[in-house]
């Protein structure tokens, strides 16, 4: 059992004066109490107030997008994202084993049907080499443009990859290969807010990215999300569908549509606002960090998933990857026991039992990671 006893104590070096150590903690610092006691003293709480609009504009700001529509959560901005994308009831998306059930879950609000394609394991994202196999194994496309699933017949409407813990994955390929094949790109970017390819944000490579802001990101505002496009017609479309799709009136209740009640009241965009004005620090703080990691796991044999070159990922979660199942397992045990969370990464999608019928690759790499990945402690440090 002291085999990991020396990552255990370099842990805790980095957080120092802890009794126990979480794997992400929120940190408030800025102007969190000051925005939330002026949308409490303006009465505007709820889903429309000044904070809302300055949220969509500070994320349009930090991502590049030209657009920002704040969401509840984000989960509810995939959904949105694929409502607004034309993604109907009977299609398929493709969309990766090794990710957050919240992927999957969207996915199914829509009524289509998730198929699961392998990931890489340096950015622990989709990969387009095993995508571009599935497309030339399974798909044709048919007269009206679209693409097929010619074993099922279904219309596969929609990608969306996940920029895992962070770590931009190869999206700049996945995106001709949407092109090629005329389906819409649409990026889970919840857990990569601060993350880039060059100098270019994740989320902003498809039609819509998507962002989550729940207790445990880089940022939160305790749940929120957004989506950001450069489609003027989407955000439009998109603001009006999460606002009950209620028509524009001084008092009237026109509603034009089945619409959602999908927006960021305005508490929570206060302290969005307030976590955003923080995001380059928090960046910096979480690299350095990261950088720690990586030169200690050197030293003890272990893989430290750092990211692919010509990338800066914002860390959200670090990652190791131990030498087998039983490895894993021991670390999580030890580490846990001795005050330090650590967490293994989720079950695969289609070991699930709502999606183990689902269409999907070989997953090699997929298999070979949830056997291996484990998540160590990443907060933003004092």
């Amino acid at each position: 059992m002291q085999r990991f006893q020396e990552v255990i104590d370099f842990i805790k070096q980095q957080f120092p004066g802890q009794d126990f150590i979480p794997l992400h903690a929120p940190r408030f610092a800025g102007n969190e109490k000051k925005y939330l006691m002026d949308t409490i003293d303006s009465t505007f709480v709820s889903s429309v107030g000044a904070y809302v609009n300055r949220f969509e504009e500070m994320m349009t700001e930090i991502t590049g997008a030209k657009y920002s529509v704040a969401i509840v959560n984000g989960t509810n901005a995939l959904h949105m994202a694929m409502l607004v994308c034309g993604v109907q009831a009977g299609d398929e998306v493709l969309s990766q084993a090794l990710t957050f059930i919240a992927t999957a879950n969207a996915i199914s609000y829509i009524g289509a049907q998730p198929v699961f394609i392998d990931v890489d394991r340096d950015t622990l994202g989709m990969s387009p080499e095993a995508l571009q196999r599935f497309l030339d194994s399974n798909a044709e496309k048919r007269a009206d443009g679209f693409t097929y699933n010619r074993t099922t017949g279904k219309k596969i409407s929609a990608c969306i990859p996940m920029h895992t813990f962070g770590l931009p994955l190869r999206i700049e390929e996945i995106a001709e290969i949407c092109a090629i094949w005329n389906i819409v790109l649409i990026e889970d970017a919840a857990e990569s807010l601060g993350s880039y390819i060059g100098d270019r944000h994740t989320g902003t490579y498809g039609k819509i990215g998507t962002f989550s802001f729940n207790g445990n990101k880089t940022v939160t505002c305790g749940g929120g999300g957004a989506l950001v496009t450069d489609d003027e017609a989407l955000a439009r479309k998109a603001k009006h569908l999460t606002t009950q799709a209620k028509m524009p009136h001084r008092w009237a209740f026109v509603h034009d549509e089945v619409g959602y009640n999908y927006r960021m009241p305005n508490l929570n965009a206060a302290l969005a606002c307030a976590q955003l004005e923080q995001l380059p620090g928090f960046l910096e703080n979480k690299r350095e960090l990261a950088a720690l990691y990586k030169d200690f796991f050197a030293t003890q044999k272990i893989t430290f998933v750092a990211g692919r070159e010509a990338t800066k990922a914002n860390y959200w979660l670090n990652t190791i990857i131990l030498d087998s199942p039983e490895e894993r397992d021991a670390f999580l045990e030890q580490s846990n026991d001795n005050g330090v969370m650590t967490r293994p990464v989720w079950e695969l999608m289609n070991r699930l039992p709502m999606f183990q019928h689902c269409q999907h690759d070989s997953l090699e790499h997929s298999i070979w990671l949830a056997d291996r990945i484990v998540n160590i402690p990443s907060s933003v440090r004092s």
